[in-house]
């Protein structure tokens, strides 16, 4: 039996102008293209590297067939920690040939390393766990990951199924607790259905908008026999994601966007999942029009761009966030008007014509009522915008947006990304960033944390290639980068993955270091110490008179050093390096990329007083930006 909250997957539709249809394009099913002999068509199903041919019906038990599963779900890696309700699937992982599991210190952990993995290749993450605190510690990384788009499976066990409901040794309701963090789940305790539920675990994970997906299957489930038999066919009835936009709002989208005076695209993560920054860049050179990309859109388009105006929002630039409040046009690609990104969203770029475009419909009209709403993947949406462009350009001749320009220009030159030297003798934090990202430079990976550190990573460090930054985004997980930043390096093994952290995050999940040690996973940690949990204290300065209760850490020069950062480093098998003058930055720097045989720890201590500029205050409107403290951009607020 497969019991799931819901009888199927969530039935996206779009929103069809009046007087048209639109015709949803069905997703091919795994089974139709796994029965063809062409690899790519059979590759397209999962997204994965081609699995083995299916074969015939095979006798084995319920967790072997988990393991087959995996197999022929084109799975590589999986990142895990056994325990009892999981123990009969730990069996036959130890013989699979296919699958490298990595045996990680915490189930968060194991999450999040899924998750970057994911992020950074674009294939499915995936992650173990037992049932009871096994399952709950995925919690976390899941509804991370259902924040930020990313497909993951997660396959946990569960007591027996005829335990289930009897509050048995460490069981969890765990399909309930997630339900409202996952794209999908499932409970399953019959061994014949296996394989099926999997198959449609990583079809939903990584068709339509990504997402995770929980596959709970009881012991009893894992200990029973059955025929194992890769599902020919995958039944989804209802569950359709559109990828086709219609064709009518790409016309007008076209219209709007030839005749603007003020124009500006807004670009989201989900021009990063959709693969769609090379159309991304032509839609950009095409239009003339000034470009934004969103926290979880860094990379999309490249920074050295001249119509990239850089990150909007909290933290972003001034003239990314003022072109925005004056646009007369707002075509958001892959973007959902996160609050971090609007601010006081009734007073959000007042004066513009929207125009959104997202392969969920959930997400269109969620938050800003849209008057021209696009449903597709954002790669189709764009390729199809293209042609449609050129043709309103060749009609009516292209746009004169030179007024606009010379605005934004005027902004960039007047308000520009910088930072003070700090009066207290401690490293700039900004100074280090930004010299790391030029010194690894941009094809680097670079993964960061939740805080201060987060926006500078996002500010200093010029990102040209997309999934080269990784973060989260949207639920802000303190922890999220020691072990994201293992499971990208492992994903992307050629690339040299810095984890960018501050001393507070890299407190709860540092155990993963020993992960990489053993794994032999050489991440990079670049540790930004400035013994406080500093955004929290940057809020206290400005909006709690410097009352700073409890975020003093004590890791820091002049304290105890609780702990010493080197010293927790070589303890884990590390490289540590200390350092406390901006003279020692380049030469740590350096010294980390000559060391490829285990992991690094760089202990940058830097200034606690340290903030982040631009900034708009949670609550407020774009308007009132301070481009820094007690400084606000002169502009006139009623045009």
């Amino acid at each position: 039996m497969v019991q799931g909250p819901h009888p199927a997957p969530p039935t996206p539709s779009a929103p069809a102008p009046a007087g048209e249809a639109v015709a949803p394009k069905p997703a091919p099913s795994p089974a139709s293209l796994a029965a063809r002999p062409d690899s790519r068509a059979r590759a397209s199903v999962t997204g994965e590297r081609t699995p083995s041919l299916v074969v015939g019906p095979e006798e084995v038990t319920g967790a072997q067939s988990i393991v087959r599963s995996l197999e022929e779900a084109g799975v590589d890696v999986v990142f895990g920690i056994p325990g009892g309700a999981i123990l009969p699937t730990y069996d036959p992982l130890m013989d699979s040939k296919k699958l490298r599991h990595i045996l990680v210190r915490h189930e968060q952990g194991g999450g999040h390393a899924a998750s970057g993995y994911a992020h950074a290749t674009g294939r499915v993450g995936v992650t173990m766990a037992t049932s009871g605190p096994g399952a709950t510690n995925l919690v976390t990384p899941i509804a991370d990951a259902n924040m930020d788009s990313i497909p993951l499976v997660a396959i946990t066990g569960q007591v027996g199924a005829s335990l289930i409901g009897t509050d048995a040794f460490q069981e969890a309701d765990i399909v309930g607790i997630t339900l409202p963090i996952t794209k999908h789940n499932f409970l399953v305790t019959d061994p014949d259905e296996i394989p099926r539920v999997i198959a449609e675990a990583f079809h939903i994970a990584q068709t339509g908008r990504p997402g995770p997906v929980l596959v709970d299957i009881a012991k009893s489930a894992m200990q029973a026999r059955t025929t194992f038999s890769w599902p020919q066919e995958l039944q989804l009835p209802g569950y359709h994601p559109v990828t086709k936009p219609h064709s009518k709002q790409i016309r007008e989208a076209a219209r709007l966007l030839a005749t603007a005076k003020r124009p500006v695209l807004y670009v989201g993560g989900g021009a990063i999942r959709a693969n769609a920054s090379a159309e991304l860049r032509k839609l950009v050179d095409l239009s003339g029009a000034p470009a934004v990309t969103t926290l979880m859109a860094r990379g999309a388009l490249p920074d050295s761009h001249p119509q990239n105006l850089g990150m909007p929002g909290m933290h972003g630039t001034v003239p990314a966030v003022a072109a925005l409040q004056k646009a007369d046009l707002v075509v958001a690609l892959g973007a959902r008007f996160d609050d971090r990104v609007t601010g006081t969203l009734s007073s959000f770029a007042p004066h513009a014509t929207i125009v959104h475009a997202d392969i969920d419909p959930a997400e269109i009209g969620k938050n800003r009522e849209v008057d021209v709403p696009i449903v597709g993947d954002l790669r189709e949406v764009i390729s199809d915008l293209l042609p449609e462009l050129e043709r309103e350009h060749a009609a009516k001749g292209q746009p004169d947006l030179g007024a606009w320009w010379r605005q934004i220009d005027d902004w960039r030159e007047t308000y520009p990304l910088g930072y003070s030297e700090p009066e207290d003798g401690h490293l700039a934090p900004q100074h280090v960033i930004q010299r790391l990202g030029e010194i690894s430079g941009p094809d680097s990976i670079y993964v960061a944390g939740v805080g201060q550190h987060q926006m500078w990573a996002a500010q200093f460090i010029r990102y040209e290639h997309p999934k080269t930054w990784l973060n989260s985004g949207g639920l802000g997980t303190m922890g999220y980068s020691i072990p994201a930043a293992m499971g990208a390096k492992v994903g992307q093994p050629d690339k040299t993955v810095w984890a960018i952290d501050g001393d507070g995050c890299f407190q709860m999940t540092n155990q993963e270091l020993a992960t990489c040690t053993i794994n032999e996973i050489p991440i990079k940690v670049a540790l930004i110490n400035n013994s406080s949990l500093g955004m929290v204290r940057q809020w206290q300065t400005l909006f709690y008179e410097s009352r700073y209760s409890n975020t003093d850490l004590h890791t820091g020069r002049g304290t105890q050093r609780v702990p010493d950062f080197v010293k927790l480093a070589d303890a884990y098998g590390c490289e540590g390096i200390r350092v406390e003058s901006k003279s020692e930055v380049d030469a740590a720097i350096k010294r980390a990329m000559e060391i490829d045989d285990r992991p690094v720890v760089v202990d940058f201590n830097v200034s606690r007083d340290a903030m982040v500029w631009p900034m708009v205050a949670s609550g407020v409107s774009n308007d009132n930006i301070q481009y820094a403290r007690g400084i606000s951009p002169a502009w006139d607020r009623e045009d």
